[in-house]
């Protein structure tokens, strides 16, 4: 049970008066309340979970979740001062725990040190989603009503740190003018200048042959993770795993021979 106490006892001192507490008391009761809500955050975080892995991301009830800590849902209000501040708050845990499992898959040792790391990355990716359904579809599946993430916000700086280590492993070692020779369809100027117009901390920094070849492979490898998740390759049965590392290898294989070997070094 929370507790939503956000006062700290401290004895009477006569010598600082009845209403001053002593300055070492006024100095640790601001730290102390930071990290009782800390901690009740959390618990209602890690209850609101367990409610969407219960229900589902589209019954995510407020009264319920404060009902399940034996809190008022003024209570709550005190936390998350509405719904959609709850939501964007386990839109981004979720974001942060998925990135964390890439990153872990990336830097776990595989017994194959011949696998592409971009397809270690994505077996973190799938992991985690398959492990926590709910949660991923909270945020890849229909959008929650009346719900929209702040831009910019904590959710899109999720999104960019993972962003981040699927552009790393896919293209590391390459250089950015091999990058901008990668052989692929000739892109349309409308969409080339869009790409090269994307923000530099992000995909912007990729030339755009490069950022196409990336959202390509985003899209494969989420595009056969979604399936999964959402029981569209049960037919699969317990070789679905299989199945997506070998995908993931061919396709890493494929973008790879499409990019330029490096050539001479220019003076």
């Amino acid at each position: 049970m929370l507790d939503f106490s956000n006062t700290v006892q401290v004895p009477e001192q006569p010598s600082y008066g009845c209403l001053m507490p002593p300055p070492e008391a006024a100095a640790t009761s601001a730290p102390l309340r930071r990290r009782r809500r800390a901690v009740a955050v959390q618990e209602i975080l890690s209850a609101a979970e367990c409610h969407i892995a219960e229900h589902g991301p589209h019954a995510l009830s407020l009264r319920a979740i404060a009902r399940s800590l034996e809190m008022t849902v003024q209570a709550l209000y005190h936390y998350f001062p509405s719904r959609d501040d709850l939501v964007t708050a386990l839109v981004t845990k979720a974001y942060d725990d998925l990135v964390n499992a890439v990153q872990e898959a990336v830097d776990t040792p595989p017994d194959d040190t011949a696998v592409p790391r971009f397809a270690l990355a994505a077996e973190g990716y799938r992991g985690w989603a398959v492990a926590n359904p709910e949660r991923f579809q909270l945020i890849y599946g229909t959008p929650l009503r009346h719900y929209r993430a702040p831009t910019p916000g904590p959710t899109t700086r999720a999104v960019r740190r993972m962003s981040a280590i699927f552009h790393r492993e896919l293209f590391d070692g390459f250089t950015a003018a091999q990058l901008d020779a990668a052989n692929i369809p000739v892109l349309s100027p409308p969409l080339r200048e869009h790409f090269e117009h994307l923000p530099r901390n992000g995909l912007g920094a990729l030339p755009p042959a490069a950022t196409a070849l990336l959202l390509s492979a985003w899209g494969h490898m989420h595009g056969l993770v979604t399936l999964e998740v959402f029981g569209h390759t049960t037919f699969i049965g317990p070789h679905q795993a299989e199945i997506f590392h070998m995908a993931m290898c061919t396709m890493v294989e494929d973008i790879h021979r499409r990019i330029p070997a490096a050539g001479p070094a220019t003076p």
